[in-house]
């Protein structure tokens, strides 16, 4: 057994089911991708078909029934071998929201369909350019005209909005000045794509440092029926707030299978590499680098999985969840540039692969959540300090 896998690991058949599901989809598959910027259409559906993507989804709609920590050893596999799941984790837990607090017609309609691969679900309209992280600012409005919402507005980093059927769009349904507390007054809806583009509502991609498949997002008058609310007009931001856990828990799981990645490339390519007579990785200039990123995540994925597992006891892991991120987000990181270090000139070099990793798992220092975030989080909710903003 490798050094970077555990002996009692509950998920070590998933993985290995995902690694060699991976397997058919080499670095040239994606370096392709990239050239394009293409969306990996293929790669999703592959995942589609085996189950993964619908590994949170009840048995009685068709998925897997399987807990978080399941769907965090298949995304964290998925980085590990090379490929990238940004192009369909967020259906890991955007979904949650309907199943949390969506009406049964609602999981009737869109679980089934999500499971089976007849729907994408892949799209979640939450930032905006003027308000970023500063959600309760949002200007986007959904006002009520008898049996629909109208819908203006704008949203940004809306990522594979090309690529995905349903949005989960949380848009303001009463102004601010007429709520007592910010975090009211904004509602959840489930948006048909297919119905509407073209017809209020455009997309636009954002050409970015790596193929994240991001995009604008405008509404112009566009039509939402009221049956689409998720949940009660209003409580929306709640309902946005239960799935961030998830989320930051499912993209750490994301990091941590980055740093696994980068530091196996690093020690092979260090104990292969003979310059001056011995192989490089002798020499603690470029052994150290790799120990050390390989102790941060260790340290993170500590964190991660006591998270994951508070979470599956029906328990508020926000502490775990925030310092999981951002600690796995770092690792990954410094895993990245140990392994580019090592690798020298061939680090940058499209054909191994690291260059690509290496842009992608920079993202996640900044997204869905910046560390400066996590850190106010921590400091109020964790510490008891005053609140910083």
């Amino acid at each position: 057994m490798d050094a970077m896998s555990h002996r009692d690991d509950p998920h070590a058949d998933l993985r290995e089911e995902v690694a060699k599901l991976c397997a058919r989809f080499p670095g040239e598959y994606w370096r392709k991708l990239d050239e394009v910027r293409g969306y990996p259409t293929e790669f999703v559906n592959a995942l589609t078909e085996a189950g993964y993507l619908a590994a949170l989804i009840p048995e009685e709609y068709g998925g897997a029934g399987l807990g978080l920590s399941a769907a965090a050893a298949i995304l964290e596999e998925v980085q590990r071998q090379g490929c990238n799941g940004a192009a369909c984790h967020a259906q890991m837990y955007i979904m949650g929201t309907i199943l949390r607090h969506g009406s049964d017609a609602q999981k009737a309609e869109y679980l089934p369909k999500i499971a089976s691969g007849e729907l994408r679900l892949q799209a979640f309209g939450v930032t905006e350019p003027t308000s970023g992280t500063d959600t309760t600012a949002l200007r986007t409005t959904a006002r009520r005209e008898g049996d629909k919402y109208i819908v203006n507005g704008q949203k940004i980093w809306t990522s594979r909005a090309e690529h995905s059927d349903l949005m989960l769009l949380l848009a303001r349904t009463t102004p601010r000045e007429q709520v007592q507390k910010k975090t009211e007054g904004l509602s959840t809806f489930i948006v048909d794509m297919r119905t509407v583009l073209n017809k209020g509502l455009t997309i636009r991609p954002i050409r970015t440092m790596m193929n994240h498949n991001s995009c604008e997002v405008f509404f112009d008058n566009m039509e939402v029926p009221a049956e689409n609310l998720v949940g009660e007009e209003g409580r929306g931001f709640r309902y946005i707030l239960d799935g961030m856990n998830a989320e930051r828990l499912l993209i750490a799981s994301e990091c941590i299978g980055d740093a696994k990645w980068f530091i196996e490339k690093a020690v092979g390519y260090a104990k292969e590499r003979v310059l001056f007579n011995r192989p490089i990785g002798q020499n603690q200039g470029v052994q150290f680098p790799i120990a050390k990123a390989y102790a941060q995540m260790r340290a993170a994925e500590a964190i991660v999985h006591k998270g994951l597992e508070k979470f599956e006891r029906g328990e508020r892991p926000g502490e775990e969840a925030n310092m999981g991120k951002m600690l796995a987000a770092e690792a990954s990181w410094a895993a990245g540039e140990a392994c580019v270090n090592t690798h020298g000139g061939f680090g940058f070099a499209e054909e191994y692969d690291i260059e690509r990793k290496f842009r992608e798992t920079r993202l996640y220092q900044v997204a869905p959540i910046s560390t400066n975030l996590i850190l106010s989080y921590l400091g109020e909710h964790v510490l008891g300090m005053p609140r910083s903003y």
